[in-house]
């Protein structure tokens, strides 16, 4: 992977739960890290969700070899939040890792 093609700047964020003083879940994330990547946009569709129209985007955000990347992390990009779907170990050389994403709306 050529270092040109890496031009965005991503985080990658951890999830944690915690009980607040009511004992409901609160969710926060703490950046993990943040890396150089090659974001792609693949697919763009619209549904009819119950009666709301729903928007789904997904993204490929290709990035250096990382260990440790879970798929219950997430992915910030220029003020987006991204679900991680799948890690793509490509050719399993641990040269590069594609993040198959979702936008969360």
């Amino acid at each position: 992977m050529r270092a040109g093609q890496l031009r965005q700047r991503i985080k990658i964020q951890s999830k944690t739960a915690t009980q607040d003083s009511y004992g409901d879940e609160e969710i926060t994330y703490t950046t993990w890290a943040t890396v150089w990547a090659a974001v792609e946009p693949l697919t763009g569709r619209e549904f009819i969700d119950g009666k709301m129209i729903t928007a789904e985007l997904t993204h490929r955000m290709r990035i250096r070899y990382r260990s440790g990347i879970l798929e219950e992390y997430r992915v910030v990009f220029d003020s987006r939040n991204f679900d991680i779907i799948s890690i793509i170990h490509v050719e399993e050389h641990e040269r590069e890792i594609h993040l198959m994403c979702q936008e969360i709306r």
